[in-house]
This record gives structure tokens, C-alpha cells and sequence, in this order.
């Protein structure tokens, strides 16, 4: 059910499931600073609900977002835009706390500059197969500053990622998922019933055991495997203790789907 929300973006809820709504059709959800603050409050609200353990993005109207509102937006940022408080920052780039549970990016029509940055943040990413992607800061005097010169290399290889950076041309869902930056193309009116989909499938495992590997996979990202090698030990022995491992194992040796509390 949808909640009120004075701001640019939605809530709603499908189980543990959150559902976070860029809410400017009419600008294309571009980003001003409204959005930009109001998406901060959305994924700290997710962060903070003990409910809510995977949350997918998505735009409303035909278009997920035509990226920053240069006239609204540029000049904030520029001034150094910081998350407000209470807030997670979606980029993980300015300054703010990081999400720490899965996120989903479900991505139709325009998918521009921030926006990919979005999903680069993000963990798993889908896109409508009218889709259509650009990173084109360089046409207009400055550079992605939303994390792609950070993580775009990681997943397309440097010669990839500076072809599409460094150009500014425009590429379609199909280079998307060529270059990595979506796991999976649809039809638009497939796109947020497959992404709420496969939330859910994610939100039926084992929180403790899903947060852990997501944990370790951006620790082994961001901070190198050697660190995340030397935090495996220790969170292994602390997720066999829990209930839910117990439950994992009841459940196998039962032959049942495992019932799990986070605990």
C-alpha cells in the first residue's frame, strides 16, 4: 500500500519487500535537489526498517530518470550536496551512510547519467528493453562525479567504460547487458513485476546469511579480497551460532523451505 509522501519519491510495501518510487514523471524524473534529498530519506527509511529486507528502484511514468536537472541541481552539488539526515546515500559516493541491505534497480525509457550511476551502486540491476543509456557529462563541460569513473570500469574493463565516459554516446538495453551494467532485459510491462519477483525470492532467505555475503562481496569490492579474506573467519563462526543456521539445517534434513527470523 502506498504511503504519503510530500516529496519526489514513493514508498510502498510488498511484504519485505520496499518499494522506492522516483515521483517527477512530468520532468522525466530528473533529479533536482528535492529528489535528490527526498531518494536519501527514502533509503534511510528502507535502512532503518527491521521489515524491510531488499528494496527495489524504479521510476514512474515512461522514464526511470533523464539524470540531473542541470538549472535545480548542479549548483548544490557543486557547493558539495551532503545526505541529509536520517538519510542513506544511494550512490555511496557523497557524504552519508551506505545501505546495507540489497538493493534492485529496475530501469525503462531514459536512463541517464546519475541514473546509471544509481544502478552501479546498486546490486542487481534490470532494464526494459526500450531503455536508453547515456553518460554524457563530457558534452557538458564537467564528469561523472555520481561514482561512475569508480565502479564502470569494474564491471565493463577499462576500454569498454571509456568508450561510453569519454564520449558521451548514447547505447541501448542490449550494450547494457553486453557491458554488465543489467543482468536482465524485458518487455516494460514485465520489468517491476520480475524485479518485486526476484525481491522476494531474495527476501525469503536468511537475512543474517544474506546481509553476510553481501557484506563480504562489497568488502572484497570496495576494499580489496586480501581484507575481505581476513573477515571471513570471524563472521562465519558468528553466522553458525544464529538461529537461522540452525533452521537452514532443520529445514534441509526436514526437506521443507527454511522459515527464517533474522536471528
Amino acid at each position: 500500500m502506498n504511503q504519503p509522501c510530500p516529496g519526489r519519491v514513493s514508498r510502498a510495501r510488498h511484504g519485505h519487500v520496499h518499494l522506492i518510487g522516483l515521483d517527477r514523471a512530468a520532468k522525466r524524473n530528473a533529479f533536482d535537489l528535492d529528489l535528490l534529498n527526498d531518494l536519501a530519506l527514502a533509503y534511510g527509511e528502507f535502512e532503518a526498517d527491521s521489515n524491510a529486507r531488499v528494496a527495489v528502484v524504479f521510476g514512474h511514468g515512461e522514464h526511470f530518470t533523464a539524470g540531473l536537472d542541470l538549472v535545480n541541481a548542479s549548483s548544490a552539488l557543486a557547493q558539495g550536496w551532503q545526505v541529509p539526515p536520517g538519510g542513506c546515500d544511494p550512490w555511496g559516493v557523497f557524504v552519508g551512510p551506505r545501505v546495507s541491505k540489497p538493493v534492485i534497480v529496475a530501469a525503462q525509457g531514459y536512463c541517464l547519467t546519475i541514473g546509471i550511476e544509481l544502478m552501479l551502486a546498486a546490486d542487481i540491476n534490470l532494464c526494459a528493453s526500450n531503455t536508453r543509456f547515456a553518460q554524457m557529462e563530457v558534452q557538458r563541460g564537467i564528469f561523472p562525479f555520481g561514482g561512475a569513473t569508480l565502479r564502470f570500469h569494474q564491471i565493463a574493463g577499462w576500454g569498454n567504460a571509456m568508450r561510453w565516459l569519454l564520449t558521451g554516446d548514447e547505447f541501448d538495453a542490449h550494450d547494457a547487458l553486453r557491458l554488465g551494467l543489467v543482468q536482465e532485459v524485458m518487455a516494460s510491462e514485465d520489468l517491476l513485476p520480475r524485479a518485486i519477483e526476484l525481491a522476494e525470492r531474495i527476501a525469503r532467505q536468511a537475512p543474517l546469511g544474506v546481509q553476510a555475503t553481501l557484506m563480504s562481496a562489497r568488502q572484497a569490492r570496495y576494499e580489496g579480497e586480501t581484507a575481505a579474506a581476513k573477515s571471513l573467519p570471524p563472521l562465519v563462526k558468528k553466522l553458525l551460532a544464529t538461529e537461522d543456521a540452525k533452521e537452514g539445517v532443520r529445514s534441509l534434513v526436514e526437506r521443507r523451505p527454511g522459515v527464517f527470523k533474522g536471528l
